[in-house]
Formats: C-alpha cells, sequence, structure tokens
C-alpha cells in the first residue's frame, strides 16, 4: 500500500498532522500509529526492496525519500485512507492500513520490510487494523487481496479470518503491468466471532 502525490518538506504542517492522527492501536507486539516526517528515511530504507514492491500494488521501484515525504502527506490529510506504521520494539518495520475510497468495498493493505519477514507481524498488525475498522466505521465487510504467488500474504488473511472470494487482475506499479491476484473479504460477524484473538486497545 502506498500514496503518492510528490511535495516539499516546508508544505508539511505538523498541526494537520496531529487533526488527522487516528487512535494508536497497540497490539501484543506492536504499536500501530499515524507516520510522521521523522519516518522518512526509515520508511524508504524498508519500502526501497523489489521484493516488498512486487507483492504491493502502489509502491513504486525503486523508493526514494521523496517517495516517503509524498506518501507522509497525503496521509497528513482527513481522507478516506486510514493508515498506520507498524512500530515494534527496535522500531517501524513495515505499514498497515485502511482503503475507504470506494463506498462499500474498504480494502486492507499491509507490508513489511524483508528483514522483518517471518516474525508473525504482519499478522498481528492486520489483526489490529481490523478491530479498528470494524470499531470506527459501520461497514459490513472488509477486503483484501494477495498475488497468486504470495501464499504468505494469503496465509496472513486466512488467519484473520478472510474467505476466498475469487482471482481478479490487478495492476501492480513496480510491474508495471497486471497480475492475478487473489481476492478475499471478511464479514464484520466472521471478525466478532474471532474477536478473542488479541488484546488489541486503542490509545488515545
Amino acid at each position: 500500500m502506498t500514496f503518492t502525490e510528490p511535495d516539499m518538506l516546508q508544505d508539511f504542517s505538523s498541526a494537520t498532522l496531529a487533526e488527522a492522527r487516528p487512535s494508536v492501536v497497540a497490539t501484543e507486539r506492536l504499536t500501530l500509529r499515524r507516520p510522521t516526517l521523522a519516518d522518512v528515511r526509515t520508511i524508504a530504507h524498508l519500502a526501497n526492496d523489489r521484493r516488498v514492491a512486487e507483492n504491493t500494488r502502489r509502491l513504486p521501484h525503486p523508493y526514494s525519500q521523496d517517495d516517503a515525504v509524498a506518501f507522509i502527506r497525503a496521509t497528513a490529510s482527513l481522507g478516506a485512507e486510514t493508515v498506520f506504521l507498524i512500530e515494534h520494539d527496535s522500531g517501524p518495520v513495515g505499514m498497515v492500513g485502511i482503503d475507504c475510497s470506494t463506498p462499500g468495498n474498504a480494502e486492507l493493505g499491509y507490508w513489511l520490510g524483508v528483514a522483518h519477514w517471518g516474525r508473525g507481524f504482519a499478522t498481528e498488525a492486520a489483526r489490529g487494523a481490523i478491530d479498528f475498522f470494524f470499531e470506527e466505521f459501520e461497514d459490513e465487510h472488509l477486503y483484501a487481496g494477495a498475488r497468486v504467488t504470495n501464499p504468505a500474504s494469503r496465509n496472513v488473511l486466512e488467519k484473520c479470518g478472510f474467505q476466498w472470494s475469487g482471482v481478479q487482475l490487478h495492476r501492480f506499479l513496480a510491474l508495471g503491468s497486471s497480475t492475478p491476484v487473489d481476492c478475499f473479504r471478511l464479514s464484520r460477524g466472521v471478525w466478532s466471532s474471532l474477536k478473542s484473538w488479541s488484546s488489541a486497545r486503542r490509545m488515545r
């Protein structure tokens, strides 16, 4: 998941960030919070890996600090996308968010830096974001997708209760082409039945 609308650092308003900041979500090992300009270098470092970009529809490759500035600027405005930086004890490890730009078709997206793969962070962060979504919004369903060549991401979605709904072609920016994607849907009812999966809590 990424956002692109380049602009200058000095145009960025910290007041706007404060107004747009959602609640912080804390899970067992992770903290999900709004990214800030202080995170630019780290986000660029984590995202600038073709293995990440090729499994994320809107991440360009290469990914520069200018791309990170544009991304953070876009998330600073109150809009249809809620984005969290995923932090572990050692610092940021990736991003997770919900895109509500299409009414009734909210979509979960996430990515992790390669060094943090295989530790269960994606599942834990996704669950925290899912809890946030169903507690904050009235939608009955949340959608997500994973490349058919990315079984690890599919496994994350299935652990979170998503059910497979078919295959579609989606364009991936880093690939410069479209590729098959497994599509998934999570209902509010299934989420409610699985809510015991974590002790995610909100912090104002």
